[in-house]
Protein backbone atom coordinates (compact mmCIF):
# COMPACT_ATOMS: atom_id res chain seq x y z
CA UNK A 1 0.00 0.00 0.00
CA UNK A 2 0.77 3.79 0.17
CA UNK A 3 2.29 3.72 3.50
CA UNK A 4 4.74 0.93 3.00
CA UNK A 5 7.96 1.23 4.63
CA UNK A 6 11.06 3.76 2.95
CA UNK A 7 13.17 0.69 1.78
CA UNK A 8 10.08 0.43 -0.44
CA UNK A 9 12.01 2.53 -2.83
CA UNK A 10 14.96 0.39 -3.29
CA UNK A 11 13.15 -3.15 -3.78
CA UNK A 12 11.24 -3.89 -7.44
CA UNK A 13 7.29 -4.24 -6.97
CA UNK A 14 7.25 -2.77 -3.15
CA UNK A 15 4.83 0.04 -4.25
CA UNK A 16 5.88 3.43 -3.10
CA UNK A 17 8.09 5.70 -0.69
CA UNK A 18 7.17 6.86 3.08
CA UNK A 19 5.27 10.16 3.32
CA UNK A 20 8.24 12.81 4.18
CA UNK A 21 8.18 13.78 8.39
CA UNK A 22 5.56 16.39 7.78
CA UNK A 23 3.75 15.06 5.10
CA UNK A 24 1.19 13.83 7.56
CA UNK A 25 0.44 16.99 9.57
CA UNK A 26 0.61 19.10 6.51
CA UNK A 27 -2.24 16.52 5.01
CA UNK A 28 -4.11 16.47 8.32
CA UNK A 29 -4.66 20.15 8.18
CA UNK A 30 -5.15 20.40 4.14
CA UNK A 31 -8.39 17.77 4.33
CA UNK A 32 -9.35 19.48 7.55
CA UNK A 33 -10.46 22.62 5.60
CA UNK A 34 -11.39 20.76 2.58
CA UNK A 35 -13.73 17.92 5.10
CA UNK A 36 -15.42 21.27 5.92
CA UNK A 37 -16.42 22.05 2.37
CA UNK A 38 -19.72 20.36 1.21
CA UNK A 39 -19.93 18.64 -2.39
CA UNK A 40 -21.71 15.75 -3.81
CA UNK A 41 -18.33 14.95 -5.78
CA UNK A 42 -16.86 11.87 -4.42
CA UNK A 43 -13.15 12.63 -2.85
CA UNK A 44 -9.68 11.18 -3.46
CA UNK A 45 -8.71 9.80 -0.45
CA UNK A 46 -5.88 10.35 1.75
CA UNK A 47 -2.49 9.36 -0.71
CA UNK A 48 -1.10 7.42 2.45
CA UNK A 49 -3.88 5.08 2.44
CA UNK A 50 -4.46 4.58 -1.18
CA UNK A 51 -3.72 2.63 -3.84
CA UNK A 52 -2.24 5.44 -6.05
CA UNK A 53 -2.63 4.32 -10.13
CA UNK A 54 -0.74 7.35 -11.61
CA UNK A 55 -1.48 6.87 -15.61
CA UNK A 56 -0.32 9.05 -18.26
CA UNK A 57 -2.15 10.82 -21.10
CA UNK A 58 -1.67 9.08 -23.85
CA UNK A 59 -2.62 5.48 -21.62
CA UNK A 60 -5.61 7.04 -20.94
CA UNK A 61 -6.50 8.54 -24.24
CA UNK A 62 -6.03 7.92 -27.63
CA UNK A 63 -3.38 10.58 -28.57
CA UNK A 64 -2.27 8.98 -31.72
CA UNK A 65 -2.67 11.71 -34.04
CA UNK A 66 -2.02 14.43 -31.47
CA UNK A 67 1.26 12.56 -30.94
CA UNK A 68 1.98 13.26 -35.03
CA UNK A 69 1.62 16.40 -35.37
CA UNK A 70 3.52 17.38 -32.12
CA UNK A 71 6.68 14.72 -34.01
CA UNK A 72 5.66 16.39 -37.13
CA UNK A 73 5.09 20.12 -36.51
CA UNK A 74 6.50 20.82 -32.98
CA UNK A 75 5.46 22.15 -29.39
CA UNK A 76 3.80 24.70 -30.78
CA UNK A 77 1.38 23.51 -33.08
CA UNK A 78 0.45 20.40 -30.85
CA UNK A 79 -0.29 22.81 -28.13
CA UNK A 80 -2.24 25.17 -30.54
CA UNK A 81 -4.20 21.79 -31.95
CA UNK A 82 -4.95 20.92 -28.40
CA UNK A 83 -6.49 24.47 -27.42
CA UNK A 84 -8.82 24.85 -30.92
CA UNK A 85 -9.88 21.26 -29.91
CA UNK A 86 -10.39 21.68 -26.28
CA UNK A 87 -13.53 20.94 -26.91
CA UNK A 88 -13.43 17.45 -28.64
CA UNK A 89 -14.10 14.51 -26.36
CA UNK A 90 -10.84 12.29 -26.73
CA UNK A 91 -11.56 8.76 -27.39
CA UNK A 92 -10.14 6.18 -24.81
CA UNK A 93 -6.53 4.83 -25.06
CA UNK A 94 -5.35 1.38 -23.83
CA UNK A 95 -5.57 2.24 -20.02
CA UNK A 96 -9.18 3.72 -20.11
CA UNK A 97 -11.53 0.52 -19.41
CA UNK A 98 -8.91 -0.26 -16.92
CA UNK A 99 -9.03 3.17 -15.02
CA UNK A 100 -13.30 2.30 -15.34
CA UNK A 101 -12.95 -0.90 -13.91
CA UNK A 102 -10.60 0.81 -10.98
CA UNK A 103 -13.33 3.36 -10.45
CA UNK A 104 -16.48 0.65 -10.35
CA UNK A 105 -14.29 -1.12 -7.23
CA UNK A 106 -14.23 2.40 -5.67
CA UNK A 107 -17.59 2.99 -5.88
CA UNK A 108 -18.56 -0.79 -4.34
CA UNK A 109 -16.13 -0.17 -1.81
CA UNK A 110 -17.44 3.41 -0.60
CA UNK A 111 -20.99 1.45 -0.40
CA UNK A 112 -19.46 -1.34 1.95
CA UNK A 113 -17.07 1.54 3.93
CA UNK A 114 -17.81 4.67 3.40
CA UNK A 115 -15.64 6.15 5.64
CA UNK A 116 -12.48 3.84 4.33
CA UNK A 117 -9.96 5.58 1.95
CA UNK A 118 -8.18 2.34 1.63
CA UNK A 119 -9.11 2.50 -2.60
CA UNK A 120 -7.64 3.74 -6.12
CA UNK A 121 -6.60 6.86 -6.04
CA UNK A 122 -6.04 7.44 -10.33
CA UNK A 123 -3.66 10.20 -10.83
CA UNK A 124 -3.04 11.98 -14.63
CA UNK A 125 0.83 11.85 -14.64
CA UNK A 126 1.85 13.69 -17.92
CA UNK A 127 4.70 15.47 -19.81
CA UNK A 128 2.39 17.54 -21.62
CA UNK A 129 1.84 21.61 -20.87
CA UNK A 130 -0.82 23.21 -18.13
CA UNK A 131 -2.49 24.66 -21.68
CA UNK A 132 -3.37 21.58 -22.66
CA UNK A 133 -4.97 20.45 -19.54
CA UNK A 134 -8.23 21.91 -20.42
CA UNK A 135 -9.06 19.22 -23.64
CA UNK A 136 -8.17 16.77 -20.80
CA UNK A 137 -10.23 17.67 -17.89
CA UNK A 138 -13.12 18.32 -20.26
CA UNK A 139 -12.81 14.75 -21.61
CA UNK A 140 -12.47 13.30 -18.24
CA UNK A 141 -15.14 14.75 -17.10
CA UNK A 142 -17.04 13.53 -20.77
CA UNK A 143 -16.66 10.24 -19.51
CA UNK A 144 -17.41 10.55 -15.37
CA UNK A 145 -14.57 9.85 -14.01
CA UNK A 146 -12.63 10.85 -10.83
CA UNK A 147 -9.46 12.03 -11.39
CA UNK A 148 -8.86 15.00 -9.53
CA UNK A 149 -4.84 14.88 -9.37
CA UNK A 150 -2.66 15.89 -12.61
CA UNK A 151 0.82 16.36 -12.61
CA UNK A 152 1.44 18.33 -15.95
CA UNK A 153 5.38 18.85 -16.55
CA UNK A 154 5.54 20.71 -19.44
CA UNK A 155 7.58 18.81 -21.60
CA UNK A 156 9.95 17.23 -18.85
CA UNK A 157 9.79 13.85 -17.36
CA UNK A 158 7.15 13.29 -14.89
CA UNK A 159 9.03 10.12 -13.12
CA UNK A 160 10.59 12.54 -10.69
CA UNK A 161 7.23 12.87 -8.65
CA UNK A 162 6.13 9.30 -9.39
CA UNK A 163 7.50 8.90 -5.60
CA UNK A 164 6.22 11.96 -4.28
CA UNK A 165 2.08 10.96 -5.30
CA UNK A 166 2.98 8.04 -3.48
CA UNK A 167 2.78 6.21 -6.79
CA UNK A 168 1.62 2.59 -6.26
CA UNK A 169 1.91 1.44 -10.00
CA UNK A 170 2.66 3.79 -13.33
CA UNK A 171 1.27 3.37 -16.39
CA UNK A 172 2.47 5.20 -19.75
CA UNK A 173 2.82 5.07 -23.44
CA UNK A 174 6.45 5.92 -23.55
CA UNK A 175 8.38 2.61 -22.72
CA UNK A 176 11.61 5.24 -21.90
CA UNK A 177 9.84 6.83 -18.74
CA UNK A 178 8.58 3.49 -17.98
CA UNK A 179 11.78 1.81 -17.93
CA UNK A 180 13.25 5.01 -15.82
CA UNK A 181 10.46 4.39 -13.25
CA UNK A 182 11.18 0.85 -13.24
CA UNK A 183 14.74 1.74 -12.48
CA UNK A 184 14.00 3.52 -9.53
CA UNK A 185 12.06 0.69 -8.04
CA UNK A 186 7.95 1.90 -8.89
CA UNK A 187 6.03 -0.94 -10.19
CA UNK A 188 5.47 0.34 -14.05
CA UNK A 189 4.69 -0.78 -17.40
CA UNK A 190 4.06 0.66 -21.32
CA UNK A 191 0.76 0.30 -21.46
CA UNK A 192 -0.19 -1.00 -25.88
CA UNK A 193 -3.45 -0.51 -27.24
CA UNK A 194 -5.41 -4.41 -28.63
CA UNK A 195 -5.57 -4.67 -32.56
CA UNK A 196 -9.20 -5.87 -32.11
CA UNK A 197 -12.35 -4.35 -30.35
CA UNK A 198 -13.86 -6.17 -27.42
CA UNK A 199 -16.21 -5.77 -24.76
CA UNK A 200 -14.78 -5.59 -21.30
CA UNK A 201 -16.83 -6.41 -17.79
CA UNK A 202 -18.41 -3.25 -15.91
CA UNK A 203 -18.63 -5.27 -12.86
CA UNK A 204 -15.40 -7.05 -12.27
CA UNK A 205 -12.05 -5.65 -12.53
CA UNK A 206 -9.80 -8.17 -14.11
CA UNK A 207 -5.77 -8.16 -13.61
CA UNK A 208 -3.51 -10.74 -15.28
CA UNK A 209 -0.44 -11.19 -14.15
CA UNK A 210 2.45 -13.24 -15.89
CA UNK A 211 4.85 -15.19 -13.30
CA UNK A 212 8.32 -14.91 -13.61
CA UNK A 213 9.97 -11.25 -14.15
CA UNK A 214 6.33 -9.98 -13.44
CA UNK A 215 5.67 -11.20 -9.91
CA UNK A 216 8.38 -13.05 -9.20
CA UNK A 217 11.89 -12.04 -9.83
CA UNK A 218 14.04 -13.59 -12.70
CA UNK A 219 16.08 -15.73 -11.31
CA UNK A 220 14.13 -18.88 -12.90
CA UNK A 221 14.13 -17.45 -16.52
CA UNK A 222 18.09 -16.87 -16.48
CA UNK A 223 18.44 -20.15 -15.94
CA UNK A 224 16.13 -21.34 -18.92
CA UNK A 225 18.07 -18.35 -21.20
CA UNK A 226 21.15 -18.96 -19.90
CA UNK A 227 21.29 -23.28 -19.22
CA UNK A 228 18.36 -24.85 -20.76
CA UNK A 229 14.75 -26.09 -19.91
CA UNK A 230 16.12 -29.54 -18.55
CA UNK A 231 18.30 -27.36 -16.06
CA UNK A 232 15.43 -24.95 -15.39
CA UNK A 233 12.97 -28.06 -14.28
CA UNK A 234 15.78 -29.29 -12.07
CA UNK A 235 16.53 -26.08 -10.90
CA UNK A 236 12.85 -25.28 -9.93
CA UNK A 237 12.34 -29.45 -8.33
CA UNK A 238 15.77 -28.81 -6.08
CA UNK A 239 14.00 -25.31 -4.95
CA UNK A 240 10.27 -26.11 -4.79
CA UNK A 241 10.48 -25.42 -1.08
CA UNK A 242 12.24 -21.85 -1.23
CA UNK A 243 10.33 -19.13 -2.31
CA UNK A 244 10.99 -16.64 -5.69
CA UNK A 245 12.11 -13.40 -4.72
CA UNK A 246 9.79 -10.69 -5.64
CA UNK A 247 8.99 -8.87 -9.20
CA UNK A 248 8.27 -5.64 -9.95
CA UNK A 249 3.99 -6.19 -9.95
CA UNK A 250 4.17 -8.67 -6.54
CA UNK A 251 3.61 -4.96 -4.53
CA UNK A 252 0.33 -4.38 -6.83
CA UNK A 253 -1.32 -7.80 -6.16
CA UNK A 254 -0.52 -7.76 -2.84
CA UNK A 255 -2.90 -4.42 -3.26
CA UNK A 256 -5.49 -5.85 -5.29
CA UNK A 257 -5.69 -8.90 -2.35
CA UNK A 258 -5.75 -6.41 0.50
CA UNK A 259 -9.07 -4.80 -1.14
CA UNK A 260 -10.28 -8.55 -2.43
CA UNK A 261 -9.94 -8.89 2.08
CA UNK A 262 -12.36 -6.21 2.62
CA UNK A 263 -14.61 -7.65 0.46
CA UNK A 264 -14.37 -11.52 1.92
CA UNK A 265 -15.46 -9.54 5.52
CA UNK A 266 -18.61 -8.46 4.38
CA UNK A 267 -19.73 -11.78 2.71
CA UNK A 268 -19.19 -10.52 -0.50
CA UNK A 269 -16.49 -13.07 -2.44
CA UNK A 270 -18.73 -14.66 -4.17
CA UNK A 271 -19.84 -10.94 -5.22
CA UNK A 272 -16.22 -9.61 -5.37
CA UNK A 273 -15.64 -7.18 -8.41
CA UNK A 274 -11.84 -7.91 -8.46
CA UNK A 275 -10.88 -11.56 -10.46
CA UNK A 276 -6.84 -11.97 -10.74
CA UNK A 277 -5.10 -14.45 -13.00
CA UNK A 278 -1.66 -15.87 -13.34
CA UNK A 279 -1.00 -16.79 -16.95
CA UNK A 280 2.37 -18.12 -17.38
CA UNK A 281 4.29 -20.45 -19.46
CA UNK A 282 5.90 -22.74 -17.00
CA UNK A 283 4.86 -26.16 -17.04
CA UNK A 284 2.67 -27.23 -14.07
CA UNK A 285 3.81 -30.73 -13.32
CA UNK A 286 7.84 -30.00 -13.84
CA UNK A 287 7.89 -26.25 -12.05
CA UNK A 288 4.37 -25.05 -11.41
CA UNK A 289 4.83 -26.02 -7.33
CA UNK A 290 7.55 -23.80 -6.45
CA UNK A 291 5.12 -20.71 -8.03
CA UNK A 292 2.01 -21.97 -6.26
CA UNK A 293 4.43 -22.25 -2.66
CA UNK A 294 5.53 -18.89 -3.02
CA UNK A 295 2.55 -17.29 -3.13
CA UNK A 296 1.61 -19.00 -0.12
CA UNK A 297 4.32 -18.02 1.15
CA UNK A 298 3.74 -14.28 0.87
CA UNK A 299 0.13 -14.97 1.77
CA UNK A 300 -1.28 -13.80 -1.11
CA UNK A 301 -4.09 -15.65 -3.40
CA UNK A 302 -4.46 -16.25 -7.03
CA UNK A 303 -8.06 -17.01 -8.30
CA UNK A 304 -7.00 -18.32 -11.28
CA UNK A 305 -3.42 -19.92 -12.18
CA UNK A 306 -3.30 -21.09 -15.74
CA UNK A 307 0.12 -23.08 -16.70
CA UNK A 308 0.45 -23.24 -20.55
CA UNK A 309 3.55 -25.42 -20.63
CA UNK A 310 5.17 -22.96 -23.52
CA UNK A 311 1.44 -22.96 -25.75
CA UNK A 312 0.74 -18.95 -26.39
CA UNK A 313 -0.79 -16.84 -24.19
CA UNK A 314 -3.08 -15.04 -26.52
CA UNK A 315 -6.25 -17.52 -26.99
CA UNK A 316 -6.35 -18.16 -23.10
CA UNK A 317 -6.33 -14.47 -22.57
CA UNK A 318 -9.01 -13.72 -25.21
CA UNK A 319 -11.11 -16.01 -23.03
CA UNK A 320 -10.56 -14.18 -19.65
CA UNK A 321 -10.46 -10.71 -21.19
CA UNK A 322 -8.65 -9.22 -18.87
CA UNK A 323 -8.39 -5.26 -18.37
CA UNK A 324 -5.17 -5.36 -18.35
CA UNK A 325 -2.29 -8.35 -18.82
CA UNK A 326 1.20 -7.79 -17.51
CA UNK A 327 3.98 -9.50 -19.17
CA UNK A 328 7.79 -8.86 -19.56
CA UNK A 329 8.33 -10.26 -23.17
CA UNK A 330 7.37 -8.51 -26.09
CA UNK A 331 6.60 -11.86 -28.24
CA UNK A 332 3.70 -12.32 -25.45
CA UNK A 333 2.36 -8.68 -25.32
CA UNK A 334 2.17 -9.10 -29.79
CA UNK A 335 0.34 -12.31 -29.37
CA UNK A 336 -2.12 -10.92 -26.73
CA UNK A 337 -2.75 -7.28 -28.77
CA UNK A 338 -3.12 -9.19 -32.14
CA UNK A 339 -5.95 -11.32 -30.59
CA UNK A 340 -7.38 -8.20 -28.57
CA UNK A 341 -6.34 -7.95 -25.16
CA UNK A 342 -4.60 -5.00 -24.06
CA UNK A 343 -1.45 -5.73 -22.73
CA UNK A 344 1.36 -3.85 -20.49
CA UNK A 345 4.79 -4.76 -21.16
CA UNK A 346 6.75 -4.78 -17.88
CA UNK A 347 10.96 -3.95 -19.09
CA UNK A 348 12.53 -6.12 -16.20
CA UNK A 349 14.85 -8.77 -16.20
CA UNK A 350 17.18 -11.03 -18.76
CA UNK A 351 14.26 -10.79 -21.12
CA UNK A 352 15.29 -7.09 -22.13
CA UNK A 353 18.51 -8.28 -23.05
CA UNK A 354 17.51 -10.79 -25.36
CA UNK A 355 14.76 -8.62 -26.63
CA UNK A 356 17.11 -5.46 -27.28
CA UNK A 357 19.98 -8.04 -29.05
CA UNK A 358 17.19 -9.77 -31.51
Amino acid sequence: MSGSSPEATTEPGDGAAAPPPDAEQDWAAAKAFYDSLVSKRPRPPKPQHAITVAVSSRALFDLVEERRIYEEQGVEKYVQYQQENENVTLKPGPAFYFVKALEHVNARLCELYPDDEERFDIVLMTNNHAQVGVRLINSINHYGLTIERFCMTGGKSPVGYLTAYLTNLYLSADSEKVQEAIEAGIASATMFTANKDVSYSDTELRVAFDGDAVLFSDESEQIVKEQGLDRFFEHEQLNENKPLAQGPLKGFLEDLGKLQKKFYAKNERLNCPIRTFLVTARSAASSGARVLKTLRSWGLEIDEALFLAGAPKGPILVKIRPHIFFDDQMFHIEGAQKLGTIAAHVPYGIAQKYHKSS
